[in-house]
């Protein structure tokens, strides 16, 4: 176990959750709508579906490396595809018809549930992400490390969490949300498209031989 692995761990789960996503947003709009502890249920339930997702994704991940590394290079080489496909699409993103509804939900803590555990793109982020924050520790990864990567990674949706709770609500965040929503999504996608960079990056020598056993 290297600190390294553990600190992109703790990234790659803080980070899923703070990049915007169907999540983000649906957590900026009941919040802007209902205030923080609306807010706060959301992300209460959606955590059970971050944690799902996240350990079938470092499952998969430690899997891969216990089958052979050209297993989890491939894997790699696809997640980075994969973000930067999320990554271009979010730059290309049009901007939204003005004076949409704010979202209502009477149910905040069960919607956050539901939508955490149904989200379709929860588990390819999730592999996606961790796959590249993951990849440069590639060869420490094993079953028994698994423990203390659900730990850290826990760590990083509730400090992520925080974060989110303790902004939504506020008026100057709901007013700059609105002016800014494009190049807030775009800016996600450079995100995205750097974490594809990345991912490509530490899977491709071993793919095309470069990396020394």
């Amino acid at each position: 176990m290297t600190g390294s692995m553990l600190f992109g761990a703790f990234m790659a789960a803080l980070l899923y959750v703070l990049i915007p996503g169907p999540a983000f947003l649906a957590l900026l709009g009941i919040g802007a709508g209902q205030g923080r502890k609306a807010g706060a249920l959301f992300m209460g339930g959606h955590l059970a579906g971050d944690l799902l997702w996240s350990t079938l994704a470092l499952v998969a991940i430690v899997g891969a490396k216990t089958i052979g590394t050209m297993v989890f290079d491939v894997l790699g080489l696809l997640c980075g595809f994969y973000l930067a496909w999320i990554g271009w699409s979010a730059l290309r993103a049009k901007p939204r018809q003005d004076g949409a509804a704010v979202m209502t939900v009477e149910r905040p803590l069960r919607r956050g549930l539901v939508f955490g555990l149904t989200n379709p793109k929860g588990y390819p982020v999730a592999l996606a992400t961790f796959t590249a924050l993951l990849a440069g520790s590639s060869n420490a990864l094993d079953f028994d490390a698994l423990p203390a990567l659900l730990g850290v990674s826990f760590f990083g949706f509730l400090m992520a969490d925080v974060i989110l709770i303790g902004i939504i609500g506020a008026g100057m965040v709901r007013r700059f949300y609105r002016r800014h929503e494009l190049a807030i999504v775009r800016m996600s996608g450079l995100l995205f498209m750097g974490f594809a960079v990345q991912a490509v990056w530490h899977a491709a020598p071993g793919l095309l031989g470069w990396r020394k056993p």
